[in-house]
């Protein structure tokens, strides 16, 4: 039983070192905002396409999936099912597109902030990243930040 337990913790490992996720952060957030967006890009190393299907973090009370869509002349959010990493590819996440959505903010997010994130992966599992908080109205990452 312990050798088979081994096994399992060693090919989770070997999962999660598949996924590789870089510059991960958030815009700073008004005070009494009570979403904030998400922002990331996702590295599949390994030969099989692998799905981004949740996010969990305790500075919300839930991390949705979202896209932009536009329709007309409208611009509208929509929350999806997952997001699928190409094997040997990777994933943007970015304002005005794919996003996580953070949902019931426990307080607001101030830049400099730390915000502890864990993804699940369909194959990699579990994921934990921390989210560096960059300045209200930021279009990019702040400097300096991978995992």
């Amino acid at each position: 039983m312990r050798l088979l337990a081994f096994a399992l913790l060693l090919a989770a490992t070997a999962a999660q070192a598949q996924v590789e996720v870089d510059k991960a952060w958030a815009r700073a957030t008004a005070p009494g905002a009570p979403v904030a967006g998400g922002y990331m890009t996702i590295r599949n190393k390994g030969s099989a396409p692998d799905r981004l299907v949740g996010a969990s973090s305790s500075a919300a009370a839930k991390v949705e999936l979202h896209v932009h869509i536009k329709d007309g002349e409208v611009v509208k959010m929509r929350p999806v099912q997952g997001y699928e990493i190409p094997a040997k590819g990777s994933f943007e996440l970015k304002p005005g597109g794919a996003h996580l959505m953070f949902i019931q903010i426990a307080r607001p997010f101030k830049e400099g902030d730390r915000i502890p994130v864990e993804l699940r992966f369909e194959k990699a599992g579990e994921v934990s990243v921390e989210f560096a908080v960059g300045r209200l109205g930021d279009s990019a990452p702040p400097p300096a930040h991978k995992h």
